[in-house]
């Protein structure tokens, strides 16, 4: 399947190459997140603890840390990805520019057992919520740190703020396209429905940098 070709029309027809594209979405989505939980542990190290900085994150663990994050989304999508390669799909076009494997799921025959599916999705979900705790807790040591030194306030806004602007950005694009997927109107414009679509893929890449 081509989305390029396919960005006139909101019908896609589901192939083999439909789900390396799911996978290659998801991937996306979920390393990032990853990536900016990593980040958030490092600006925790940073400012809260400075002089064990260096002996925290040392090249072993910076090493751990970079696998981490994209190994753990690759191996859970890669899992998820072949049971949903053995479903018997009802139909092969999906109502969306690319496909997701949500999406897919949803056009398998009722004959198929989904229970295996559920259970991994469930804990792919309890995997990343486990991420924003991550998230959380770190800038509320932060948060802490900082109110009592005007220097770390400095360090604050300096390394953090960009951080919490790139992690908004990015959750706040991905919840969108979410709740449109689940529940968003069908009677809106194709190409701004192909605009939804997407936004999650270009606005994050292209505001990040400039952060």
């Amino acid at each position: 399947m081509n989305m390029i070709m396919d960005n006139v029309s909101l019908i896609t027809v589901l192939s083999l190459s439909g789900l390396n594209e799911a996978f290659v979405m998801f991937s996306f989505a979920c390393s990032d997140l990853s990536i900016l939980s990593v980040m958030a542990y490092d600006r925790y190290l940073a400012i809260c603890r400075p002089l064990h900085y260096h002996r925290f994150m040392n090249k072993l663990r910076l090493s751990q840390l970079v696998c981490f994050s994209w190994l753990t989304p690759f191996s859970i999508l890669a899992i998820i990805i072949t049971l949903t390669s053995r479903l018997t799909l009802c139909s092969d076009k999906i109502q969306r520019l690319y496909c997701v494997n949500w999406v897919i799921v949803l056009l398998a025959c009722p004959s198929n057992n989904t229970t295996v599916h559920s259970i991994v999705a469930y804990f792919t979900i309890l995997v990343y919520v486990f991420h924003g705790l991550l998230i959380v807790l770190s800038y509320m040591y932060l948060v802490r740190t900082c109110q009592g030194s005007m220097e770390n306030r400095k360090k604050f806004m300096q390394t953090c703020v960009p951080h919490l602007t790139c992690l908004l950005t990015f959750l706040s694009t991905l919840a969108f396209d979410v709740m449109y997927m689940r529940f968003g109107s069908k009677n809106i414009a194709t190409s701004l429905q192909n605009f939804i679509s997407i936004e999650y893929l270009i606005i994050p890449p292209i505001m990040n940098p400039l952060i």
